[in-house]
Protein backbone atom coordinates (compact mmCIF):
# COMPACT_ATOMS: atom_id res chain seq x y z
CA UNK A 1 0.00 0.00 0.00
CA UNK A 2 2.95 2.31 0.66
CA UNK A 3 3.63 2.63 -3.07
CA UNK A 4 0.19 4.11 -3.73
CA UNK A 5 -0.11 7.88 -4.15
CA UNK A 6 -2.57 9.85 -2.06
CA UNK A 7 -4.75 10.71 -5.06
CA UNK A 8 -4.83 7.08 -6.13
CA UNK A 9 -6.00 5.99 -2.67
CA UNK A 10 -8.79 8.59 -2.73
CA UNK A 11 -9.85 7.54 -6.22
CA UNK A 12 -9.88 3.85 -5.27
CA UNK A 13 -11.80 4.29 -2.02
CA UNK A 14 -14.45 6.87 -2.98
CA UNK A 15 -17.97 5.38 -3.12
CA UNK A 16 -18.83 3.87 -6.50
CA UNK A 17 -22.12 3.70 -8.36
CA UNK A 18 -23.87 0.34 -8.59
CA UNK A 19 -23.06 -1.67 -11.66
CA UNK A 20 -25.41 -4.19 -13.25
CA UNK A 21 -24.62 -6.85 -10.64
CA UNK A 22 -25.13 -4.32 -7.84
CA UNK A 23 -28.55 -3.32 -9.17
CA UNK A 24 -29.62 -6.95 -9.46
CA UNK A 25 -28.42 -7.56 -5.87
CA UNK A 26 -30.40 -4.56 -4.59
CA UNK A 27 -33.46 -5.71 -6.55
CA UNK A 28 -33.31 -9.19 -4.96
CA UNK A 29 -32.96 -7.72 -1.45
CA UNK A 30 -35.85 -5.31 -2.06
CA UNK A 31 -38.00 -8.22 -3.26
CA UNK A 32 -37.34 -10.14 -0.02
CA UNK A 33 -38.02 -7.01 2.05
CA UNK A 34 -41.30 -6.40 0.19
CA UNK A 35 -42.41 -9.99 0.77
CA UNK A 36 -41.53 -9.61 4.45
CA UNK A 37 -43.58 -6.41 4.74
CA UNK A 38 -46.58 -8.09 3.07
CA UNK A 39 -46.32 -11.03 5.47
CA UNK A 40 -46.10 -8.67 8.45
CA UNK A 41 -49.18 -6.75 7.28
CA UNK A 42 -51.07 -10.07 7.20
CA UNK A 43 -49.77 -10.83 10.70
CA UNK A 44 -50.95 -7.44 11.95
CA UNK A 45 -54.33 -7.99 10.34
CA UNK A 46 -54.93 -11.55 11.53
CA UNK A 47 -52.72 -11.78 14.61
CA UNK A 48 -50.02 -14.27 15.57
CA UNK A 49 -52.34 -17.12 14.57
CA UNK A 50 -50.68 -16.88 11.11
CA UNK A 51 -47.48 -18.16 12.74
CA UNK A 52 -46.77 -21.72 13.92
CA UNK A 53 -46.19 -20.49 17.48
CA UNK A 54 -48.58 -21.95 20.04
CA UNK A 55 -48.82 -22.43 23.82
CA UNK A 56 -45.53 -24.33 24.03
CA UNK A 57 -43.35 -22.80 21.31
CA UNK A 58 -44.22 -19.19 22.06
CA UNK A 59 -40.76 -18.08 20.87
CA UNK A 60 -40.02 -19.17 17.34
CA UNK A 61 -37.96 -18.07 14.39
CA UNK A 62 -38.36 -14.39 15.30
CA UNK A 63 -36.45 -14.77 18.57
CA UNK A 64 -33.90 -16.96 16.78
CA UNK A 65 -33.36 -14.07 14.38
CA UNK A 66 -33.14 -11.63 17.29
CA UNK A 67 -30.39 -13.65 19.00
CA UNK A 68 -28.60 -14.01 15.64
CA UNK A 69 -28.66 -10.25 14.98
CA UNK A 70 -27.45 -9.46 18.49
CA UNK A 71 -24.62 -11.96 18.01
CA UNK A 72 -23.40 -10.46 14.73
CA UNK A 73 -23.57 -6.95 16.18
CA UNK A 74 -20.79 -7.79 18.65
CA UNK A 75 -18.25 -7.77 15.81
CA UNK A 76 -18.08 -3.97 16.11
CA UNK A 77 -16.54 -4.26 19.54
CA UNK A 78 -14.18 -7.07 18.44
CA UNK A 79 -12.74 -5.44 15.31
CA UNK A 80 -13.14 -1.73 16.04
CA UNK A 81 -12.56 -1.60 19.78
CA UNK A 82 -10.36 -4.53 20.78
CA UNK A 83 -8.04 -4.41 17.77
CA UNK A 84 -7.91 -0.60 17.77
CA UNK A 85 -7.00 -0.46 21.46
CA UNK A 86 -4.33 -3.13 20.99
CA UNK A 87 -2.76 -1.03 18.20
CA UNK A 88 -3.38 -3.72 15.56
CA UNK A 89 -2.87 -1.47 12.53
CA UNK A 90 -3.60 -4.27 10.08
CA UNK A 91 -7.30 -4.05 11.04
CA UNK A 92 -7.77 -0.48 9.70
CA UNK A 93 -9.39 -1.57 6.37
CA UNK A 94 -11.85 -3.74 8.31
CA UNK A 95 -13.05 -1.37 11.04
CA UNK A 96 -15.76 0.36 9.01
CA UNK A 97 -17.00 -2.91 7.55
CA UNK A 98 -17.35 -4.27 11.09
CA UNK A 99 -19.11 -1.16 12.39
CA UNK A 100 -21.72 -0.98 9.64
CA UNK A 101 -22.46 -4.69 10.12
CA UNK A 102 -22.87 -3.99 13.85
CA UNK A 103 -25.20 -1.01 13.33
CA UNK A 104 -27.39 -2.76 10.73
CA UNK A 105 -27.62 -5.92 12.85
CA UNK A 106 -28.55 -4.16 16.09
CA UNK A 107 -31.14 -2.09 14.19
CA UNK A 108 -32.91 -5.17 12.89
CA UNK A 109 -32.57 -6.93 16.24
CA UNK A 110 -34.74 -4.13 17.63
CA UNK A 111 -37.20 -4.36 14.73
CA UNK A 112 -37.63 -8.15 14.95
CA UNK A 113 -38.54 -7.86 18.64
CA UNK A 114 -41.42 -5.55 17.70
CA UNK A 115 -42.44 -8.02 14.98
CA UNK A 116 -42.57 -10.79 17.61
CA UNK A 117 -45.08 -8.80 19.66
CA UNK A 118 -48.69 -9.71 19.10
CA UNK A 119 -49.78 -6.13 19.85
CA UNK A 120 -47.00 -3.73 18.80
CA UNK A 121 -49.37 -0.84 19.47
CA UNK A 122 -48.87 -1.60 23.18
CA UNK A 123 -45.08 -1.31 23.01
CA UNK A 124 -45.23 1.91 25.01
CA UNK A 125 -46.28 -0.14 28.07
CA UNK A 126 -42.71 -1.41 28.29
CA UNK A 127 -41.60 2.12 29.17
CA UNK A 128 -44.60 3.06 31.28
CA UNK A 129 -44.92 -0.16 33.31
CA UNK A 130 -41.47 -1.73 32.81
CA UNK A 131 -39.79 -3.12 35.94
CA UNK A 132 -36.06 -3.16 36.53
CA UNK A 133 -36.34 -6.78 37.75
CA UNK A 134 -37.29 -7.84 34.20
CA UNK A 135 -34.51 -9.13 31.91
CA UNK A 136 -36.48 -7.71 28.96
CA UNK A 137 -36.00 -4.20 30.37
CA UNK A 138 -32.29 -4.96 30.79
CA UNK A 139 -32.19 -5.94 27.11
CA UNK A 140 -33.86 -2.72 26.01
CA UNK A 141 -31.36 -0.66 28.02
CA UNK A 142 -28.21 -2.38 26.76
CA UNK A 143 -29.41 -2.63 23.13
CA UNK A 144 -30.25 1.07 23.05
CA UNK A 145 -26.90 1.98 24.63
CA UNK A 146 -24.98 -0.30 22.26
CA UNK A 147 -26.82 1.14 19.25
CA UNK A 148 -25.92 4.74 20.04
CA UNK A 149 -22.30 3.94 20.94
CA UNK A 150 -21.96 2.00 17.66
CA UNK A 151 -23.46 4.90 15.68
CA UNK A 152 -20.96 7.32 17.21
CA UNK A 153 -18.08 4.91 16.65
CA UNK A 154 -19.14 4.72 13.01
CA UNK A 155 -19.70 8.48 12.63
CA UNK A 156 -16.57 10.00 14.18
CA UNK A 157 -14.03 8.23 11.90
CA UNK A 158 -16.26 9.19 8.92
CA UNK A 159 -15.82 12.96 9.45
CA UNK A 160 -12.40 13.32 7.76
CA UNK A 161 -13.63 11.20 4.85
CA UNK A 162 -16.70 13.38 4.35
CA UNK A 163 -14.42 16.42 4.09
CA UNK A 164 -12.51 14.60 1.33
CA UNK A 165 -15.72 13.70 -0.47
CA UNK A 166 -17.00 17.29 -0.32
CA UNK A 167 -13.79 18.42 -2.03
CA UNK A 168 -14.52 15.98 -4.86
CA UNK A 169 -18.18 16.64 -5.50
CA UNK A 170 -17.85 15.80 -9.18
CA UNK A 171 -16.61 12.28 -8.36
CA UNK A 172 -19.07 11.29 -5.65
CA UNK A 173 -22.22 11.11 -7.76
CA UNK A 174 -25.66 12.61 -7.21
CA UNK A 175 -26.42 16.08 -5.86
CA UNK A 176 -28.30 14.77 -2.82
CA UNK A 177 -25.21 12.83 -1.76
CA UNK A 178 -23.12 15.99 -1.78
CA UNK A 179 -25.78 17.72 0.32
CA UNK A 180 -25.72 14.78 2.75
CA UNK A 181 -21.94 14.97 3.09
CA UNK A 182 -22.14 18.72 3.63
CA UNK A 183 -24.83 18.33 6.28
CA UNK A 184 -23.07 15.55 8.20
CA UNK A 185 -19.56 16.97 8.02
CA UNK A 186 -19.89 20.72 7.46
CA UNK A 187 -18.28 21.56 10.83
CA UNK A 188 -15.19 19.41 10.17
CA UNK A 189 -12.17 21.62 9.31
CA UNK A 190 -9.49 18.97 9.84
CA UNK A 191 -7.65 21.12 12.36
CA UNK A 192 -5.20 19.64 14.84
CA UNK A 193 -7.59 20.41 17.72
CA UNK A 194 -10.50 18.61 15.99
CA UNK A 195 -8.33 15.61 15.16
CA UNK A 196 -7.16 15.40 18.78
CA UNK A 197 -10.73 15.60 20.15
CA UNK A 198 -11.96 13.05 17.59
CA UNK A 199 -9.19 10.55 18.43
CA UNK A 200 -9.82 10.96 22.13
CA UNK A 201 -13.58 10.45 21.63
CA UNK A 202 -12.97 7.33 19.52
CA UNK A 203 -10.71 5.87 22.21
CA UNK A 204 -13.31 6.58 24.92
CA UNK A 205 -16.04 4.97 22.80
CA UNK A 206 -13.80 1.98 22.05
CA UNK A 207 -13.28 1.44 25.77
CA UNK A 208 -16.98 1.99 26.52
CA UNK A 209 -18.32 -0.36 23.86
CA UNK A 210 -16.45 -3.44 25.15
CA UNK A 211 -18.33 -3.82 28.48
CA UNK A 212 -21.57 -2.75 26.77
CA UNK A 213 -21.04 -5.40 24.08
CA UNK A 214 -20.40 -8.06 26.72
CA UNK A 215 -23.47 -6.85 28.62
CA UNK A 216 -25.82 -6.99 25.63
CA UNK A 217 -25.15 -10.64 24.91
CA UNK A 218 -24.91 -11.65 28.55
CA UNK A 219 -28.30 -10.05 29.20
CA UNK A 220 -29.70 -11.77 26.10
CA UNK A 221 -28.46 -15.09 27.48
CA UNK A 222 -30.13 -14.30 30.82
CA UNK A 223 -33.50 -14.09 29.04
CA UNK A 224 -33.08 -17.84 28.68
CA UNK A 225 -30.83 -18.82 31.60
CA UNK A 226 -32.98 -17.23 34.32
CA UNK A 227 -35.63 -19.90 33.69
CA UNK A 228 -35.66 -23.47 34.99
CA UNK A 229 -36.22 -25.02 31.58
CA UNK A 230 -33.94 -27.91 30.53
CA UNK A 231 -31.53 -26.67 27.91
CA UNK A 232 -31.60 -23.11 29.25
CA UNK A 233 -30.98 -23.60 32.98
CA UNK A 234 -27.24 -23.03 32.70
CA UNK A 235 -24.66 -20.81 34.36
CA UNK A 236 -22.53 -21.32 31.22
CA UNK A 237 -24.93 -19.38 28.98
CA UNK A 238 -23.32 -15.92 29.24
CA UNK A 239 -19.86 -17.07 28.11
CA UNK A 240 -21.47 -19.53 25.66
CA UNK A 241 -23.42 -16.70 23.98
CA UNK A 242 -20.50 -14.25 23.91
CA UNK A 243 -18.04 -16.73 22.37
CA UNK A 244 -20.61 -17.69 19.71
CA UNK A 245 -21.34 -14.03 19.02
CA UNK A 246 -17.70 -13.18 18.41
CA UNK A 247 -17.44 -16.20 16.10
CA UNK A 248 -20.41 -15.34 13.87
CA UNK A 249 -19.46 -11.65 13.83
CA UNK A 250 -15.92 -12.42 12.69
CA UNK A 251 -17.32 -14.81 10.07
CA UNK A 252 -19.60 -12.07 8.74
CA UNK A 253 -16.63 -9.68 8.44
CA UNK A 254 -14.65 -12.26 6.44
CA UNK A 255 -17.60 -12.70 4.07
CA UNK A 256 -18.00 -8.92 3.68
CA UNK A 257 -14.22 -8.51 3.13
CA UNK A 258 -14.31 -10.94 0.22
CA UNK A 259 -17.45 -9.45 -1.37
CA UNK A 260 -16.27 -5.82 -1.15
CA UNK A 261 -12.78 -6.73 -2.33
CA UNK A 262 -14.23 -8.41 -5.43
CA UNK A 263 -16.99 -5.88 -6.12
CA UNK A 264 -14.85 -2.74 -5.71
CA UNK A 265 -11.43 -4.15 -6.71
CA UNK A 266 -9.84 -3.45 -3.33
CA UNK A 267 -7.03 -5.99 -3.60
CA UNK A 268 -4.45 -3.27 -2.73
CA UNK A 269 -6.25 -2.55 0.56
CA UNK A 270 -7.88 -5.80 1.68
CA UNK A 271 -4.94 -8.10 1.11
CA UNK A 272 -4.36 -11.82 1.43
CA UNK A 273 -2.65 -11.05 4.73
CA UNK A 274 -5.95 -9.72 6.12
CA UNK A 275 -7.67 -13.00 5.27
CA UNK A 276 -4.78 -14.90 6.85
CA UNK A 277 -5.04 -12.94 10.10
CA UNK A 278 -8.85 -13.04 10.23
CA UNK A 279 -8.68 -16.76 9.45
CA UNK A 280 -6.51 -17.27 12.52
CA UNK A 281 -8.98 -15.21 14.58
CA UNK A 282 -11.83 -17.39 13.29
CA UNK A 283 -10.00 -20.61 14.20
CA UNK A 284 -9.39 -19.34 17.73
CA UNK A 285 -13.01 -18.26 18.16
CA UNK A 286 -14.36 -21.51 16.65
CA UNK A 287 -12.24 -23.58 19.05
CA UNK A 288 -13.39 -21.43 21.97
CA UNK A 289 -17.06 -21.79 20.98
CA UNK A 290 -16.58 -25.53 20.46
CA UNK A 291 -15.24 -25.78 24.00
CA UNK A 292 -18.30 -24.02 25.42
CA UNK A 293 -20.57 -26.27 23.35
CA UNK A 294 -18.89 -29.37 24.76
CA UNK A 295 -19.26 -27.92 28.26
CA UNK A 296 -22.88 -26.96 27.61
CA UNK A 297 -23.90 -30.49 26.60
CA UNK A 298 -21.44 -32.74 28.43
CA UNK A 299 -22.35 -31.67 31.98
CA UNK A 300 -26.14 -32.25 31.69
CA UNK A 301 -25.46 -35.44 29.66
CA UNK A 302 -23.31 -36.76 32.53
CA UNK A 303 -26.01 -36.04 35.13
CA UNK A 304 -28.78 -37.06 32.72
CA UNK A 305 -31.83 -35.80 34.57
CA UNK A 306 -35.01 -37.00 32.93
CA UNK A 307 -35.98 -33.59 31.53
CA UNK A 308 -32.43 -32.94 30.29
CA UNK A 309 -32.29 -36.44 28.78
CA UNK A 310 -35.32 -35.78 26.58
CA UNK A 311 -33.88 -32.45 25.45
CA UNK A 312 -30.42 -33.84 24.66
CA UNK A 313 -31.71 -36.94 22.89
CA UNK A 314 -33.91 -34.70 20.77
CA UNK A 315 -30.79 -32.82 19.69
CA UNK A 316 -28.35 -35.72 19.29
CA UNK A 317 -30.52 -38.43 17.73
CA UNK A 318 -34.10 -37.18 17.65
CA UNK A 319 -36.25 -34.67 15.82
CA UNK A 320 -33.58 -31.96 15.66
CA UNK A 321 -30.54 -34.20 15.09
CA UNK A 322 -30.04 -33.29 11.43
CA UNK A 323 -30.19 -29.57 12.15
CA UNK A 324 -28.00 -29.95 15.25
CA UNK A 325 -25.16 -31.81 13.56
CA UNK A 326 -25.42 -29.55 10.50
CA UNK A 327 -25.04 -26.49 12.74
CA UNK A 328 -22.11 -27.94 14.70
CA UNK A 329 -20.33 -29.00 11.52
CA UNK A 330 -20.84 -25.81 9.50
CA UNK A 331 -20.37 -23.31 12.33
CA UNK A 332 -17.28 -24.90 13.90
CA UNK A 333 -15.84 -28.20 12.66
CA UNK A 334 -15.56 -27.58 8.90
CA UNK A 335 -14.32 -23.95 9.28
CA UNK A 336 -11.65 -25.11 11.75
CA UNK A 337 -10.52 -27.81 9.30
CA UNK A 338 -10.36 -25.26 6.44
CA UNK A 339 -8.73 -22.37 8.27
CA UNK A 340 -6.20 -24.27 10.35
CA UNK A 341 -4.26 -24.84 7.11
CA UNK A 342 -2.34 -21.90 5.64
CA UNK A 343 -3.79 -22.44 2.16
CA UNK A 344 -7.25 -22.43 3.74
CA UNK A 345 -6.68 -18.82 4.84
CA UNK A 346 -6.50 -17.56 1.26
CA UNK A 347 -9.41 -15.29 0.24
CA UNK A 348 -11.74 -17.85 -1.41
CA UNK A 349 -11.48 -20.70 1.13
CA UNK A 350 -11.63 -18.15 3.98
CA UNK A 351 -14.81 -16.72 2.41
CA UNK A 352 -16.34 -20.20 2.21
CA UNK A 353 -15.42 -20.87 5.85
CA UNK A 354 -16.88 -17.51 6.94
CA UNK A 355 -20.09 -18.20 5.02
CA UNK A 356 -20.40 -21.62 6.67
CA UNK A 357 -19.90 -20.01 10.09
CA UNK A 358 -22.70 -17.50 9.44
CA UNK A 359 -25.14 -20.11 8.10
CA UNK A 360 -24.37 -22.64 10.83
CA UNK A 361 -24.63 -19.98 13.52
CA UNK A 362 -28.13 -19.00 12.38
CA UNK A 363 -29.30 -22.60 12.75
CA UNK A 364 -27.50 -22.79 16.10
CA UNK A 365 -29.66 -19.91 17.37
CA UNK A 366 -32.76 -21.70 16.08
CA UNK A 367 -31.73 -24.75 18.13
CA UNK A 368 -31.21 -22.67 21.26
CA UNK A 369 -34.82 -21.45 21.12
CA UNK A 370 -37.08 -24.16 19.72
CA UNK A 371 -36.15 -27.62 21.15
CA UNK A 372 -36.20 -26.40 24.75
CA UNK A 373 -39.73 -25.03 24.38
CA UNK A 374 -40.89 -28.42 23.11
CA UNK A 375 -39.70 -30.10 26.33
CA UNK A 376 -41.68 -28.46 29.14
CA UNK A 377 -41.51 -29.72 32.73
CA UNK A 378 -45.14 -30.84 32.68
CA UNK A 379 -45.82 -33.47 29.99
CA UNK A 380 -48.07 -32.45 27.11
CA UNK A 381 -51.55 -33.91 27.57
CA UNK A 382 -54.72 -33.45 25.55
CA UNK A 383 -53.21 -31.00 23.07
CA UNK A 384 -53.37 -31.08 19.27
CA UNK A 385 -50.50 -32.92 17.59
CA UNK A 386 -49.35 -29.67 15.96
CA UNK A 387 -48.55 -28.25 19.42
CA UNK A 388 -45.86 -30.94 19.87
CA UNK A 389 -43.86 -29.73 16.86
CA UNK A 390 -42.83 -26.43 15.42
CA UNK A 391 -42.01 -25.47 11.86
CA UNK A 392 -42.33 -21.82 10.79
CA UNK A 393 -45.16 -20.83 8.44
CA UNK A 394 -44.43 -19.03 5.19
CA UNK A 395 -45.26 -15.73 6.89
CA UNK A 396 -42.58 -16.36 9.53
CA UNK A 397 -40.03 -17.36 6.89
CA UNK A 398 -40.90 -14.31 4.78
CA UNK A 399 -40.53 -11.91 7.72
CA UNK A 400 -37.29 -13.57 8.90
CA UNK A 401 -35.77 -13.52 5.41
CA UNK A 402 -37.04 -9.97 4.90
CA UNK A 403 -35.26 -8.83 8.07
CA UNK A 404 -32.01 -10.51 6.98
CA UNK A 405 -32.36 -8.89 3.55
CA UNK A 406 -33.04 -5.54 5.24
CA UNK A 407 -29.80 -5.77 7.22
CA UNK A 408 -27.89 -6.60 4.02
CA UNK A 409 -29.61 -3.70 2.26
CA UNK A 410 -28.39 -1.27 4.94
CA UNK A 411 -24.81 -2.52 4.45
CA UNK A 412 -25.19 -2.30 0.65
CA UNK A 413 -26.50 1.28 0.63
CA UNK A 414 -23.87 2.35 3.14
CA UNK A 415 -21.17 1.08 0.76
CA UNK A 416 -22.77 3.15 -2.03
CA UNK A 417 -22.95 6.35 0.04
CA UNK A 418 -19.78 6.23 2.17
CA UNK A 419 -16.26 4.78 1.74
CA UNK A 420 -16.26 1.23 3.03
CA UNK A 421 -12.56 1.59 3.90
CA UNK A 422 -11.47 4.70 5.86
CA UNK A 423 -9.74 7.03 3.38
CA UNK A 424 -8.01 9.43 5.75
CA UNK A 425 -6.77 6.67 8.06
CA UNK A 426 -5.40 4.77 5.07
CA UNK A 427 -3.58 7.88 3.79
CA UNK A 428 -2.18 8.63 7.26
CA UNK A 429 -0.88 5.07 7.63
CA UNK A 430 0.65 5.21 4.16
CA UNK A 431 2.42 8.51 4.92
CA UNK A 432 3.63 7.21 8.29
CA UNK A 433 4.98 4.09 6.62
CA UNK A 434 6.86 6.15 4.04
CA UNK A 435 8.32 8.40 6.75
CA UNK A 436 9.59 5.37 8.68
CA UNK A 437 11.27 4.09 5.52
CA UNK A 438 12.94 7.45 4.94
CA UNK A 439 14.22 7.54 8.53
CA UNK A 440 15.70 4.09 8.08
Amino acid sequence: MESLAKEQIIKDLLPQKFGKAGKIWVGILLAFCTLGVIAYILQLKNGLVVTAMRDYVSWGIYISNFVFFVAISLVGSLITAVLRLTQAKWSTPLTRIAEIIAVSAITFASIIIVVDMGRPDRFYNLFIHGRLQSPIVWDVIVITTYFFVSILLLYFPLLPDMAIMMQRKDQTGMLWLNKLYAYLGKFWKNTAAQIHISEKAINILSITIIPVAFAIHTVTSWLFATTYRPGWDSTNFGAYFISGAFLVGAGAVVVAMFVFRKAYHLENYIKDDHFDKMGKVLVLLALLYLYFNVNEFLVPAFKMKKSEEEHLMGLFTGEFAYVFWFAISTAMLIPIFILIQKKGRKPLPAFIAGLLVVIGSWFKRYLIVTPTLLHPFLPMHDVPESYKHYFPTWQEWAIAMGSLAGALLVVTFFARIFPIIPIQETITEMEGHEMSHKNV
